[in-house]
């Protein structure tokens, strides 16, 4: 599908955005693939890399928030992969203007730069956080994902379609708990919300696969959700950081005791995969696609959340998981 495509990655740079273009330069041969960031240091650290230096790749810098320099970015673009966010949830509280800027305002000029340029398929990145939100950051993620979601009702028959892919922590990435546990456990001592917390995990190249999955299998409106397996964070400290201290600080402002990326107010349209569910969009446009992809309806009552519905790890798995992270 990838073959002699143009491909644009929003926030290439970051974790997911290399990973990304490194599982499709393995597989795929795409005529370009378009790095669009806004960090001009992140790029030229990219472009000295040498599993990066492929005649495909461009480096294009520009910022979300300018929808003249995304338009410009995506002529001749087939396909839109969006992972360019701000994520920091205490960063979010105290500057809630500039997180609307790039994620909400952002993603509009993702979809109309997107249809003007007549992109065939664009996915978003969304999160966890964005099932009832607590915390600003995950409301704009909200509604990023309605905004991608509605875009299809007026992308015009055979123009471009839109989907929306939602999955937990990622495995080791920037800020989360997994580094913070490794730095602690040199000084002895590891820092614990609630050992009854419980989170999903997803490794990148499982978030990257599923992306991929995604984009070749959407027909435009859905939100993906793939099966990953959870575990509680007194688990993760037992892996992680054997035999350290724990003190119990008691949850953040912003944080869940459980991670939902299904919650029961949407279980109506909710259809059941092997590997993941779709989120059916409640859309009038949505109506003649309904069993295209197939699928089984879950009951009113379901909901997908790290301490209901899902895998569990026992500390075999989670050890097997997370084999770069144990200490030496």
């Amino acid at each position: 599908m990838l073959d002699d495509s143009s491909i644009l990655v929003t926030g290439g740079t970051g974790s997911f955005g290399k990973e990304f273009i490194r599982t499709v330069l393995r597989s795929s041969r795409p005529r370009r693939i378009i790095v669009y960031s806004r960090d001009e240091w992140k790029q030229s650290e990219m472009q000295a890399d040498r599993e990066f230096q492929d005649r495909s790749i461009r480096f294009f810098l520009g910022d979300v928030r300018d929808k003249e320099r995304l338009s410009l970015a995506m002529r001749g673009v087939d396909y839109v992969i969006h992972a360019a966010a701000l994520k920091q949830v205490p960063a979010a509280e105290y500057n809630p203007h500039e997180f609307i800027k790039t994620n909400v305002n952002g993603a509009t000029n993702i979809v109309e730069a997107a249809i003007g340029s007549k992109v065939k398929r664009v996915v978003a990145l969304s999160t966890d956080k964005a099932v009832n939100p607590v915390n600003l950051y995950g409301a704009t993620k909200l509604c990023s994902d309605k905004v991608f979601i509605a875009a299809n009702s007026y992308a015009g028959e055979g123009g471009t379609t839109f989907s929306v892919v939602r999955y937990g922590n990622v495995i080791g990435s920037r800020g989360s708990v997994i580094p913070l546990f490794q730095k602690q456990r040199e000084s002895g001592k590891v820092t614990i919300t609630n050992p009854e917390m419980t989170r999903f995990l997803i490794t990148l190249q499982q978030g990257v696969d599923f992306v991929l999955m995604s984009l070749q299998d959407m027909v435009g409106g859905e939100l993906f959700v793939p099966k990953i397996p959870a575990c509680t964070v007194d688990q993760l400290a037992e892996v992680v950081a054997p035999n350290c201290q724990r003190e119990i600080i008691g949850l953040r402002p912003g944080e869940k005791m459980h991670e939902i990326l299904i919650p029961t107010d949407e279980a109506r349209n909710v259809l059941e995969f092997d590997d993941y569910f779709v989120i059916q969009p409640v859309q009038a446009f949505w109506g003649n696609k309904i069993g295209i992809l197939g699928g089984v309806s879950c009951s009113q009552d379901f909901n997908y959340a790290s301490n209901s519905n899902c895998e569990t790890l026992n500390s075999e798995e989670l050890t097997k998981l997370l084999t770069d992270y144990l200490p030496d």
